[in-house]
Formats: C-alpha cells, sequence, structure tokens
C-alpha cells in the first residue's frame, strides 16, 4: 500500500466515513450546492445584478413565500447622470406593472465635504400618502467617477395576503455637491395582495454601474 493510500485508509472509519482529521482547510471545487442539514448562515442570496449602463434593475422572481423578511443590498451603485435620486417600487403582478399603493417617510442627515454646513431634515417632499410613484431612496447622487451610492431595503412577508408589507431602507450618498448623505425611508405597501417583484431606477438615465444583491433572512 503507497505512502498516500495508506494515508488516506488511515482516515477512514470501519462505517466508510472521512474522519475529521482527514480534511484540511483546502478549496472543494466540485461542491455545487450543500445539504439541507447545513448552517449557511441567516442570510440566504437570491439573486443578484450588476447594472451595464442600466435603465433600471427589476427582481422578478424569489419574492415569495419562501422567508418572512427579504434585503436588497445596493454596493457602489452609480449614476450615469448627476444630481439623480435612487427609486424602488414593488409590484402584485411579477412585474408587468410597478404602481403598488404606498404611505411612506423620509428624512435625511448630511455633512459637506468642507466642513461648511451640516444638517438633519425631515423630506416632505419626497414621502407618499397612498401614491402609486417610485418611492425616494437616496438623494441627489453624484456622477463623479469616484462617487457611487451604497445601503439596504428591507421588505416584510411580502407575500401576506392579510397585512401590508412594511419596508424599511437606509442608504449613504456621494451628493452631488460633495457631502455625505444619510437617508432613510420606510413605510408600507398599502395593499392585501403579495408583492412579488421589486424594480429599482434612477429618477433620470441609466444605472452606469453597481450591483443589486436580493437575500432572504431564513425563518426561526
Amino acid at each position: 500500500m503507497g505512502t498516500i493510500t495508506r494515508a488516506l485508509a488511515n482516515n477512514i472509519t470501519t462505517g466508510g466515513v472521512v474522519s475529521a482529521s482527514g480534511i484540511s482547510n483546502t478549496s472543494v471545487s466540485a461542491v455545487t450546492s450543500l445539504p439541507a442539514g447545513c448552517d449557511v448562515g441567516d442570510f440566504v442570496l437570491i439573486s443578484e445584478q450588476t447594472a451595464s449602463a442600466s435603465a433600471s434593475l427589476s427582481f422578478t422572481s424569489g419574492i415569495d413565500s419562501t422567508y418572512d423578511a427579504y434585503c436588497f443590498k445596493y454596493v457602489n451603485v452609480h449614476p450615469g447622470t448627476d444630481n439623480v435620486t435612487l427609486q424602488f417600487q414593488g409590484s402584485t403582478d411579477g412585474g408587468s406593472n410597478y404602481n403598488t399603493t404606498m404611505t411612506t417617510t423620509v428624512f435625511i442627515a448630511k455633512h459637506h465635504e468642507d466642513d461648511s454646513a451640516t444638517q438633519l431634515v425631515y423630506r416632505a417632499g419626497q414621502d407618499q400618502a397612498q401614491g402609486t410613484n417610485y418611492q425616494t431612496i437616496s438623494e441627489e447622487d453624484g456622477a463623479d467617477n469616484d462617487q457611487n451610492t451604497s445601503g439596504e431595503l428591507w421588505l416584510y412577508n411580502p407575500s401576506s395576503t392579510t397585512y401590508v408589507k412594511h419596508f424599511m431602507s437606509r442608504i449613504s450618498v456621494a451628493h452631488s455637491a460633495d457631502r455625505a448623505t444619510d437617508v432613510y425611508a420606510a413605510g408600507y405597501f398599502n395593499t392585501t395582495s403579495a408583492i412579488n417583484a421589486v424594480d429599482f431606477k434612477f429618477t433620470s438615465g441609466n444605472i452606469d454601474d453597481g450591483t443589486i444583491k436580493l437575500f432572504g433572512v431564513k425563518k426561526t
């Protein structure tokens, strides 16, 4: 028996199972999925989309009753046009229409790069009272080469046919006027129909670059 074969045999139990001592911290490239019993954490990546001069990024699958809460993560989302605002809307018909009624609230904190001004303010012009428009979740995003927007949007129990669907967004913006802006938006889709698709776009122009990831949060 060769040295390698003997070493392997010494790490196999009489039941034919490889012992823990026989597994080293190296890559296992052939594994394409994990058994149901493996713990991969509370967040499960469902899908992700990367923009390339895209008019919008739409998630039309994966939002269902599998999870009670979903989280969208925006990473380095960069507008193609200066001084625009990131928005989102939900759909009850798989993305054919994005015009679900919502009531929302928005406030921001901001600080200029040159320390010339700071502000904490409610944005009455960006909220909705039973509106069907896309909801603002950022503010005047900059299109300079080094400017981008990152943050997250939480959507709760979107498949409920009993309750309204709450959401909360927090996003950090590199503002077109060279200031850091922290935008909070929250509210609910005022419908008892299931929300099964979500769309993101800027108020004008394309999403030049950046990634949005959709996660499901495991039920306890």
